[in-house]
C-alpha cells in the first residue's frame, strides 16, 4: 500500500485493460456460455489498485469507436491493428456496467483517446495537490509519471503488477518522463504504426538510451 498521502485519485486506463486481460486471462465462460475473461481480469486489477493504493477518488476512461485527431495528422496511425474480437465487444460493456455499479465515473471525449483523457485528468488532480495513480495495460502513460502522478501496469501476465515512479524510469530507461514521448517517437512502435525516426534508437543498451536522450534534449532545445 502507499501511504503518506491524504488524497489519491486512481485512473483507469481501461481499454488497455481489458484487451490486455482478454489475450492474458484464460477463457472464462458465464452459465450461459459467454466469455467473460478481460470482465474478470478487469475486475481483478480494479479490485487490486484500490486495495493496494487506497484511493478517495477513482475515474475511468474509455476510447471511443471514433477517429482521433491523430489518425487526421496520419491516415496509417494504428492502420496494421486487427479489427476488435467479436468475443471482446460485449465485454467492453459489461465492464462499463460493473464499473457503474461500483459508482465510478467513465470519461471519453470525441477525438481523443482514453490516454489524452487521462493524462488532462492527471494534470488537474495534480494542480489539486492530489496524488494521482494511473492503472493501464501498457507503458504508454510513462510520459505522465511526475513527482505526483504515477503509473501501475500489469507484468508477468496480467496478475503481477508494478508501480513506476520517476526513479524507475530513470533506472530502466535512462530517461526522464518528458523524454518518453522523444524516445517513442525515436524507437518507433509497432503497435501503433510508428516507424521510428531512428532505429538505432530501438537498442536496448543504457548507451543507446543516453544517445536517445541526447537527441531528444537537442530537438527539444
Amino acid at each position: 500500500m502507499l501511504d503518506g498521502v491524504t488524497e489519491r485519485l486512481v485512473l483507469i486506463d481501461s481499454n488497455s485493460l481489458i484487451y490486455r486481460a482478454f489475450f492474458a486471462v484464460p477463457p472464462l465462460t458465464t452459465t450461459k456460455g459467454e466469455l467473460a475473461n478481460a470482465t474478470f481480469g478487469f475486475a481483478s486489477i480494479l479490485l487490486k489498485s484500490i486495495e493496494q493504493t487506497s484511493p478517495q477518488h477513482l475515474a475511468a476512461a474509455f476510447d471511443l469507436p471514433l477517429p482521433t485527431f491523430r489518425h487526421e495528422r496520419d491516415a496509417t496511425y494504428k492502420a496494421t491493428r486487427r479489427p476488435m474480437p467479436d468475443e471482446l465487444r460485449p465485454q467492453i460493456e459489461r465492464v462499463k456496467e460493473l464499473l457503474g455499479k461500483f459508482g465510478i465515473p467513465m470519461y471519453s471525449l470525441p477525438g481523443y483517446e482514453a490516454d489524452d483523457v487521462i493524462g488532462a485528468l492527471a494534470r488537474q488532480a495534480e494542480k489539486a495537490g492530489v496524488e494521482t495513480i494511473i492503472v493501464s495495460g501498457d507503458l504508454d502513460p510513462l510520459q505522465l509519471v511526475t513527482p505526483r502522478t504515477k503509473l501501475m501496469t500489469t507484468r508477468q501476465g496480467f496478475q503481477n503488477t508494478v508501480i513506476y515512479d520517476q526513479e524507475m524510469i530513470r533506472q530502466r530507461y535512462g530517461l526522464r518522463p518528458d523524454q518518453m514521448v522523444d524516445y517513442k517517437a525515436l524507437k518507433g512502435d509497432t503497435t501503433d504504426n510508428i516507424p521510428g525516426s531512428h532505429r538505432a534508437c530501438a537498442r536496448r543498451s543504457r548507451r543507446t538510451r543516453r544517445r536517445c536522450s541526447t537527441a531528444a534534449s537537442s530537438r527539444g532545445s
